[in-house]
């Protein structure tokens, strides 16, 4: 089933964030029905810095590339401002269409972008960015690959702008729209009243950000259709990761931390040692 296809049943989608083949992996291996590919948690863990818009298509499609020759796993690809104008877009879309993105985002920040719960953003005009809604779905060429529309207005503009923003996306051609950085349910529940009828609405659930994380249950109930958790993967990595460390360095040894930790041979099984071993085995 496609993402498309999903999509239109009522139940919500709930889509973890990856940012490499292994992590997008065990989100397939735990049973979710889709995954989201977070720029800001591949500028986390491929440049160790934050998500300010330093990231290129060419650093996106790389990852994107990794993951999908691993995975079948819908994945939505987030493409930031789209590294540009309207005909930037369009390359952006080919490009991430090509690398296997189910669903490809763009926002109407203004480059260089910034993470949607980060203060001092600044925005695009309407029209800039529903023309570059327009050159992504005239650039895609499989019907099936979606065309998320964000907008970052709320926080700049004010709700009624950000909703009314929305609006002209949807009328762009957007087929999932995406209102960042909403403030309580209040908001959540206004956003869905609106656009509902328009188009799959989408919600960004980040731990510590300006929107209240609610389960997907709520969200559902109050109407979305996706959820994504886009950086709370790499929030439980790095507090693991760094707890680990300071075991390490406190006994010098591993030994009082295996029990938090896949042995090796768990860590071949979930990478798929003993399968491609043996398909090795049968060209000798």
């Amino acid at each position: 089933m496609t993402l498309k296809q999903r999509l239109q049943r009522p139940d919500i989608v709930t889509a973890p964030g990856v940012y490499d083949a292994l992590s997008a992996l065990l989100v397939e291996q735990a049973g979710f029905e889709a995954a989201y590919l977070s720029g800001a948690s591949i500028a986390y863990t491929r440049l160790g810095r934050p998500d300010i818009g330093l990231l290129s298509l060419d650093d996106v499609a790389s990852v994107m590339r990794h993951i999908r020759e691993r995975v079948a796993l819908p994945l939505i690809v987030d493409a930031d401002t789209g590294f540009g104008n309207a005909l930037n877009v369009m390359q952006t879309v080919r490009v991430l269409e090509r690398a296997g993105a189910s669903a490809i985002q763009l926002e109407d920040q203004a480059m260089p972008k910034r993470c949607g719960h980060l203060d001092g953003k600044t925005l695009i005009p309407a029209a800039e960015m529903a023309g570059k809604i327009r050159a992504a779905c005239d650039a895609r060429r499989d019907a099936d690959t979606l065309i998320v529309a964000r907008t970052d207005a709320v926080a700049v503009e004010g709700m009624e702008a950000a909703l009314a923003r929305a609006e002209r996306y949807a009328e762009a051609g957007a087929d999932v729209l995406f209102v960042e950085a909403l403030r309580s349910r209040a908001d959540m529940s206004a956003a869905i009243a609106r656009l509902g009828g328009r188009a799959p609405l989408l919600a960004n659930m980040v731990e510590g950000g300006k929107t209240p994380v609610l389960s997907a249950a709520e969200l559902q109930a109050i109407g979305f259709r996706l959820a994504i958790f886009p950086g709370g993967t790499v929030r439980a990595l790095s507090f693991a990761l760094r707890d680990y460390l300071q075991s390490l360095g406190a006994h010098g040894t591993t030994t009082p931390y295996l029990d938090k930790m896949l042995s090796f041979a768990a860590l071949n099984d979930v990478i798929g040692t003993p399968g491609m071993l043996a398909l090795g085995k049968q060209y000798e």
